[in-house]
């Protein structure tokens, strides 16, 4: 961290009962964030979004990912090199599907939104390759 970046504070949890994450989301955008669910590559809404904004999580509101660091990893999946801020997130070592992963979630509301991997490009070498369901784009303006 520079001088100059503010420090990072954690967002404000959102906890919710399960019948109440159902109501609020599509059976997909459940499915997918708050049971670790995945999109199939090259199906989501974003993978191939190029508009200017952040993306949010679709549970919660909370700003993850912007535009400006978004790039085409070739994953079929919406892929940045860093979050708007590291707070905002929450990693977790994942050993599921006979894979070593780690597991990116809403520091909020522990959505499940993807995984990060080390094979990004500069300058942080990280793509945090997350499911399209997981977010709500907000345009830029």
């Amino acid at each position: 961290m520079t001088a100059t970046t503010p420090p990072s504070r954690a967002p404000a949890r959102v906890e919710k009962t399960d019948d109440e994450w159902r109501s609020l989301l599509t059976d997909e955008q459940y499915r997918i964030a708050r049971r670790h669910g995945t999109e199939r590559a090259f199906t989501g809404r974003y993978w191939n979004h190029h508009e200017a904004g952040r993306y949010l999580c679709v549970c919660c509101g909370t700003p993850l990912f912007a535009s400006p660091e978004k790039y085409e990893s070739g994953s079929g999946w919406p892929s940045w090199w860093r979050p708007v801020d590291e707070a905002n997130l929450v990693l977790r070592h994942d050993a599921s599907h006979g894979m070593v992963r780690t597991e990116v979630l809403c520091a909020a509301c522990d959505a499940h939104l993807g995984h990060v991997f080390d094979d990004g490009p500069p300058p942080s070498g990280l793509r945090y390759c997350i499911n399209s369901a997981s977010l709500r784009f907000e345009p830029q303006g």
